[in-house]
């Protein structure tokens, strides 16, 4: 389903143990705002990047077990001196196509289970209802150049993708061999706070090359749970300085990759440094750059100063940064799925006390700022004029259905 205006790459998920997501039950229950409760998991407690401030009150550059010479495990949120760019508001026209996604969004009760031409379908689940955010919507329809029905087959293709490409059942335990040379290292945040995947081809060490593609979008749906409040996308630092011919991605696999990242995470990509590229990938990259959207390609940057981009501090030695990293597999990967797993937990018990709203805002979600339910009572109350409207604490309350809010 290529669409000739596809944007930039965008972030299988789960840890060991996933978050059930339930079966939406109708409109009823969805209006009532029925929903399983969050699984149970013996995952230990990570400390959240969550702050009223936005400034964690955790030290400078922890790491999920304490490391620091040499680091071994992931660093738990940017730096205190990382920004994040604000977008500006939408326009009046950008707002009525908005709105009227998500009307749409929030009336789809199912989508085919595969991208099968006789394929049933069966009902959105809570998960499903939860990754349609409101800037889920909006990176879409930023994708289609504000086109809503492009948008809208786009948003309905994803998920039937996730579905059929089992996103959501990949677990850590079966991506983990891929991971055994860290071959890709989820490890800090860039200057603007995006997550920083390291993708090392030198360190490859399986042959199976669908799994390889399982395991690069299992990695980006982690730097997606890791995000910090207010950030949507991430940073890739590609290492090539010791591959040889033969440990790279062929064409067909660069072709399958491409596809995935500019149809199905849409938005994603932020920053794409390339290191030490020798001549034989400099052939690769003149062969893919055809299919490669060109907002993308004004995102990636060769043999640049990575250290105005990373803050010396989490960035990798090898990249010219401080950070004394050793890869062990056994303290790593664990500890990545663990505390990625604490921060899908946070937010879907922030999706719950919200409402299970379609829509919901992922600052919201991650931590800060409110929920689109309480934005929506405050609206009421000013559009009422009545004062004596008390807006409800959303771990108390249950929203109506959206018919409800447009009758109101």
């Amino acid at each position: 389903m290529a669409d000739n205006n596809q944007q930039d790459i965008e972030s299988t998920p789960v840890a060991q143990q996933s978050v059930p997501n339930g079966s939406a039950q109708g409109k009823e229950n969805i209006a009532n705002g029925h929903a399983p409760e969050p699984a149970q998991t013996t995952a230990p407690r990570i400390p959240s990047i969550s702050a009223p401030s936005d400034k964690p009150s955790l030290a400078d550059n922890a790491t999920v077990d304490g490391s620091t010479t040499p680091v071994k495990t992931p660093f738990i949120h940017p730096t205190l001196s990382s920004t994040r760019a604000t977008r500006p508001p939408l326009t009046a026209d950008q707002q009525t196509k908005y709105n009227s996604l998500l009307n749409k969004a929030q009336f789809w009760p199912s989508v085919p289970t595969t991208s099968k031409p006789d394929a049933p379908d069966s009902p959105l689940t809570d998960s499903e209802r939860q990754w349609l955010t409101r800037e889920c919507l909006l990176r879409y329809l930023r994708a289609a150049k504000w086109n809503e029905a492009q948008a809208t087959a786009r948003v309905q293709a994803t998920l039937v993708w996730r579905r059929e490409y089992g996103v959501e059942g990949h677990t850590a335990e079966y991506i983990s061999e891929e991971n055994e040379t860290g071959k890709q290292v989820l490890l800090g945040y860039d200057n603007e706070g995006r997550p920083c995947l390291y993708l090392n081809p030198h360190l490859q060490n399986t042959k199976g090359k669908e799994k390889q593609i399982q395991h690069l979008v299992f990695m980006l749906e982690r730097c997606i749970d890791l995000l910090p409040p207010g950030q949507e996308t991430l940073a890739l630092l590609m290492n090539f300085k010791e591959s040889r011919k033969g440990e790279g991605a062929t064409v067909a696999q660069a072709r399958q990759t491409l596809n995935i990242l500019q149809n199905h995470y849409p938005e994603r990509l932020g920053k794409a440094c390339v290191k030490d590229v020798p001549w034989l990938v400099w052939g690769f990259f003149k062969i893919i750059t055809p299919f490669i959207d060109p907002t993308t390609k004004e995102k990636m940057k060769f043999d640049e100063d990575l250290t105005k981009i990373v803050p010396p501090a989490q960035l990798l030695k090898e990249f010219g940064g401080d950070v004394d990293f050793e890869y062990d597999h056994e303290k790593y990967w664990p500890a990545l799925n663990s505390l990625a797993e604490a921060r899908r937990k946070e937010m879907r018990e922030r999706w719950e006390a919200g409402g299970n709203r379609v829509g919901e805002s992922e600052e919201f979600l991650r931590g800060r700022g409110e929920s689109v339910s309480v934005k929506d009572e405050k609206a009421k109350k000013e559009k009422m004029g009545n004062e004596s409207l008390v807006v409800e604490n959303p771990k108390l309350r249950r929203t109506p259905s959206f018919q409800d809010d447009v009758k109101s």
